[in-house]
């Protein structure tokens, strides 16, 4: 991811400060824990892919700034819910803001969070990004609450499965590139194709994390916390179609009413593998990274595409 990141360093570095800025607040809970979040960023891959997608067809400008911090505040605002939701007291590494300051202050830091993103666009104009971030808003809503519907039935088909990754992670990832063509060249068609391009990464990309809960030589132990979280995912689906019907219904108890129980949890991971789960998985996570590098071969060859098609790759390369 070198060369991708290379190639927009100095955008990178300006975008930091200017999201830094963004997030000020006046209420000193508000501004410390916004400095906490900050201090803990990820791998800010979605602010990557909106420079990137910006600088494939024209110059980076403000508007382009204010696409990644939209982009990134509104991705921010769905993790502190999201934890709250799941319970979770971890992310990345570090306590969540629920674990630090409890739902209450978690639920409101993530309101505040979406009502800077709102701020940002309409204060400036952005009207177009606004329009695009918000169907990805309502989109993610929508993933996360049928998601939680199926996995009380656990009756989960394959194209609903995609269905759920392509509202929950893909959509994000594909108004990110959206966002960015829009900011340079104000072209619609441009757009939509930058659209499909991240999401047909995106699916690429969540395959990838699903196939990070069975673990491999390369990742460690599996972990199996999918599973425990009652959460069906591709490699399991495979393995609940492609097995006899007792087998599908002991696997089905174990994750209905044993999920907490390690011996279980790991019978179910073998059964996964044994049925070509993984290996199911992984093939079409790589037939949608190639659909995503194929919409990219539309456009002139150039050191900016060599960093998206690097980025892609990444996506199912890397190792956490």
């Amino acid at each position: 991811m070198k060369f991708s990141k290379d190639l927009i360093a100095e955008e990178l570095n300006i975008f930091e400060q200017k999201f830094s800025q963004s997030v000020k607040s006046n209420t000193p809970l508000l501004d410390r824990i916004m400095k906490y979040i900050i201090k803990r960023k990820g791998k800010q891959l979605r602010p990557m892919f909106v420079f990137l997608s910006a600088k494939l067809h024209g110059t980076i400008n403000e508007s382009t700034y204010r696409a990644a911090a939209l982009v990134e505040l509104l991705h921010t605002a769905t993790l502190v819910h999201d934890d709250v939701v799941d319970e979770s007291l971890e992310r990345r590494g570090f306590f969540s803001i629920n674990a630090l300051w409890k739902n209450k202050i978690a639920v409101l830091v993530g309101d505040y969070l979406l009502s800077k993103g709102l701020l940002l666009s309409t204060g400036a104009g952005d009207f177009k990004h606004l329009h695009i971030l918000s169907e990805a808003v309502k989109q993610m809503s929508e993933g996360e609450l049928l998601q939680l519907e199926k996995s009380r039935k656990l009756n989960l088909k394959e194209e609903t499965y995609f269905e759920i990754i392509r509202s929950k992670t893909a959509s994000l990832l594909s108004s990110a590139c959206a966002v960015g063509a829009w900011s340079t060249t104000n072209d619609e068609t441009i757009t939509e194709k930058m659209k499909l391009f991240g999401e047909k990464a995106g699916i690429a990309f969540q395959i990838k994390d699903d196939l990070f809960d069975y673990g491999n030589e390369d990742i460690g132990k599996p972990t199996g916390n999918d599973l425990k979280e009652k959460k069906l995912t591709l490699p399991l689906i495979y393995t609940l179609n492609n097995i006899d019907a007792s087998e599908k219904r002991k696997i089905i108890y174990i994750i209905k009413n044993q999920n907490k129980d390690a011996a279980k949890i790991k019978y179910v991971l073998q059964k996964v593998v044994e049925t070509g789960g993984i290996k199911y998985a992984a093939k079409k996570m790589v037939e949608y990274r190639d659909e995503a590098l194929k919409v990219l071969s539309e456009f002139p060859e150039s050191d900016i595409r060599k960093g998206l098609e690097e980025l892609v790759m990444y996506t199912t390369d890397r190792k956490y």
